[in-house]
């Protein structure tokens, strides 16, 4: 479960948007003036045969550009925070903390199309996948394949925005994400996108120090 989620949580975060002929045209409309989302997500995982191997649920929270919030509430709470620098990975049973930079995280994930709408060509080949089961798809597919996280990914949009997602990686692996109670534009509390290791945790990785702009001086 542990590593599906942390390759996962970066391209669950394209998000609703409202009702348009066509996934590309849903993805565009809802790009603009976006400032923030909050939903609950289901996520089940299956292997090559179709045999379901994890399913979680929990919440889901953006706030646009860089900062984002997974958090899976059941079976076993399990949390991501990106706080703009730094990705933060915190398991509360093994009571382990995994940090890394979050630029690292983003490459190659569609979360690029929702902070950057450009980058949709720039890094995916994206074509519209037709009305099925009442949704109408968009699929996605890296143009850069060595090292990408997944190798297709579809995402289904309804009346009231994106409602599933599915990807598939190199290995088979299928994973389907639905989404419910969509807020856009919410306000959020100052803490939601900062994350101090709980005293205690092992924490691995290193946390390197963010950018500073250091002024000229004659």
């Amino acid at each position: 479960m542990k590593t599906s989620l942390r390759s996962l949580v970066l391209f669950s975060l394209v998000l609703a948007a409202p009702v348009m002929a066509g996934g590309r045209e849903q993805l565009a409309a809802f790009t603009r003036d976006l400032r923030g989302l909050d939903a609950s997500f289901e996520q089940r995982v299956f292997d090559p045969n179709g045999r379901q191997t994890d399913a979680t649920k929990g919440n889901v929270k953006l706030s646009a550009p860089r900062l984002f919030r997974w958090e899976v509430q059941s079976p076993a709470k399990q949390l991501i925070v990106a706080d703009g620098d730094h990705i933060w990975i915190y398991d509360p049973d093994l009571e382990q903390v995994t940090v890394r930079n979050q630029s690292f995280e983003e490459q190659g994930s569609p979360l690029t199309v929702l902070i950057d709408p450009t980058e949709l060509e720039r890094q995916f080949v994206a074509r519209e996948g037709g009305k099925e089961g009442g949704l109408d798809w968009l699929t996605l597919t890296p143009k850069k394949t060595e090292d990408a996280p997944f190798q297709q990914a579809k995402l289904g949009f309804g009346p009231k925005g994106l409602v599933r997602m599915e990807f598939s990686d190199s290995l088979g692996q299928r994973t389907v994400i639905g989404f419910s109670n969509w807020a856009r534009n919410p306000s959020f509390a100052k803490d939601t996108f900062r994350f101090t290791p709980p005293k205690g945790a092992d924490v691995v990785g290193e946390v390197s120090p963010a950018a500073k702009v250091v002024p000229l001086r004659d």
